[in-house]
């Protein structure tokens, strides 16, 4: 379906409005005044609406010339983005970056690092899929990714490196049984209490027809596992820097455990090996990711 207009006349429209006048916008834009006067003319007349109206000196938009346009600007916005990607894939950028994320990495040490990428490569889009610890290789292996912060290293030469040690910590809401209990607790004392765990889907429907010789209570996503902790549901490990400001405003307790109270999981940063070497867009994030991290030991 071809328009009654086109993008070039609502980019002069545009341009007219913002600059005052006829001869301005002519100016600016490296036109005849004469060119640009017809053109907006031909719009309106196609369009069947009064666009513009003289004001003194200045040319104004109309009622239903600001509402026209109002709705124009997105479009033409999109339209310069869109030219803007093709020209850097025309000299090799990349329009997109694909990157799978364990759930426990912080999120916000996660945001500023693509915050910061979003400044330097605005045209550059990420696409970002969040993971479980305990999903299996095979499992990882369906994503399709450019950059994986997982917590299993690959396998063959391409490891990754190590990027940082996550803490978990055994926690159970303030006036949760087990902080009423004699200290240490002991195994036998967990185990009378629901222990909250975050396993993927494909484990919580394995778990169905698996006896338990506990009561656990499983969640496939950190934010439940932590609201069911808080709520009292139960007790559990827990990443550290999730539970922060709970263990700091008193809603929630760490256990006192003789040992195994904070455990590790590691973190690491692979980079497809087909990636290698790295592309501006991609070095840019693997650098900021590492930053970040590198930031909170």
């Amino acid at each position: 379906m071809l328009t009654k207009t086109t993008l070039e006349q609502w980019a002069l429209l545009r341009a007219v409005v913002e600059l005052g006048g006829f001869a301005q916008a002519a100016q600016a834009l490296n036109r005849s005044q004469s060119s640009v006067s017809y053109q907006l003319s031909l719009m309106q007349e196609r369009l069947g609406v009064s666009l513009l109206a003289p004001s003194g000196r200045r040319t104004v938009l109309t009622a239903q010339g600001q509402q026209l346009l109002t709705q124009a600007i997105p479009l033409l916005n999109a339209f310069h983005t869109l030219e803007l990607r093709a020209d850097m894939l025309r000299r090799g950028g990349r329009a997109r970056i694909d990157l799978v994320v364990d759930s426990i990495f912080p999120k916000p040490t996660l945001f500023a690092a693509l915050r910061t990428f979003q400044s330097r490569h605005p045209h550059t889009q990420v696409h970002l899929m969040e993971v479980l610890r305990s999903e299996s290789r095979s499992q990882l292996a369906d994503y399709q990714a450019d950059i994986w912060l997982i917590s299993q290293p690959w396998e063959g030469i391409n490891r990754g490196r190590l990027l940082m040690d996550m803490a978990f910590v055994a926690v159970a809401r303030a006036d949760h049984p087990l902080h009423q209990r004699a200290q240490p607790l002991s195994f036998a004392d967990l185990s009378a209490y629901p222990l909250i765990e975050i396993i993927d889907r494909q484990q919580q429907k394995e778990s169905v027809h698996k006896p338990a010789s506990t009561e656990n209570w499983t969640f496939t996503t950190v934010e439940a596992a932590i609201e069911a902790v808080m709520h009292g549901v139960g007790y559990g490990w827990m990443p550290q820097a999730r539970v922060a400001d709970g263990l700091a405003s008193g809603v929630l307790k760490l256990l006192p455990l003789p040992q195994g109270g904070r455990r590790f999981t590691p973190l690491y940063l692979v980079v497809e090996e087909d990636k290698q070497p790295y592309d501006t867009e991609v070095a840019t994030l693997v650098a900021l990711l590492t930053e970040a991290a590198d930031a909170m030991v």
